[in-house]
């Protein structure tokens, strides 16, 4: 299912996304072939969450791509990262935030990220704590960042069938979003909100998304 139906599939989740909305094309565990016919079909902006399988996927495709990495990141797998990817989405400590910015500064380079905040009620989840997010930017910390732009948050809803809890998920990570500007009046460009995936994408759009990350719907289940 995952090739030659790609196209059609990406046309119909794009007829109800709202104008201005990102659509990041989840391509983890998908061949190139199925990559290519999102491409020649106008999409430009897919996600990975595995470095060694994001690697090889930047030279097989067109120059033009922009590429999102949303899975965690390990430390000694950072230096693939930083300068290869428009952005990283996944930054859920403030030492590896520090480490990208360091990375970035000695590759003078300006890295775009996003803070992932953790509000499922999932253990496998991984992210900042909403408090621990307000208070690096209640600390004034983000100034010390030489070369990493924090372009905004990301986050995950609880694996639910329960639409209610779902719903109360990505409502707490939009008021976070939004009390993260309100204390940090001094941010530019912190105006993403990265959430919402195949099964819940749509509740993420009603509760203000900028960005989702749809795999599944796209691309068909994953050839793993």
């Amino acid at each position: 299912m995952t090739a030659g139906g790609t196209a059609a599939r990406l046309d119909a989740v794009r007829r109800t996304l709202p104008a201005g909305v990102v659509l990041a094309a989840v391509s983890k565990f998908h061949p190139v072939e199925a990559l290519r016919e999102a491409y020649e079909a106008g999409q430009r902006v897919f996600a990975e969450s595995r470095v060694q399988e994001l690697l090889p996927k930047i030279e097989a495709m067109p120059a033009d791509v922009e590429w999102h990495f949303i899975g965690h990141v390990q430390r000694n797998k950072a230096k693939a990262l930083v300068g290869r990817v428009a952005l990283i989405e996944s930054i859920d400590s403030e030492a590896l935030l520090g480490l990208v910015d360091r990375l970035a500064a000695e590759r003078g380079t300006v890295q775009r990220v996003l803070l992932e905040a953790h509000v499922a009620a999932d253990d496998t989840k991984s992210g900042f704590a909403p408090e621990a997010l307000l208070d690096y930017f209640r600390r004034g910390a983000y100034r010390e960042l030489r070369a990493t732009h924090i372009c905004g948050l990301m986050g995950m809803a609880t694996n639910t069938d329960d639409t209610a809890r779902i719903s109360a998920d990505f409502a707490t990570l939009r008021r976070l979003r939004d009390e993260i500007a309100a204390t940090a009046t001094d941010l530019r460009g912190f105006d993403t909100l990265s959430m919402g995936m195949s099964d819940d994408y749509r509740e993420a759009l009603a509760h203000g998304a900028t960005e989702v990350r749809v795999g599944s719907a796209i691309f068909g289940p994953r050839d793993y």
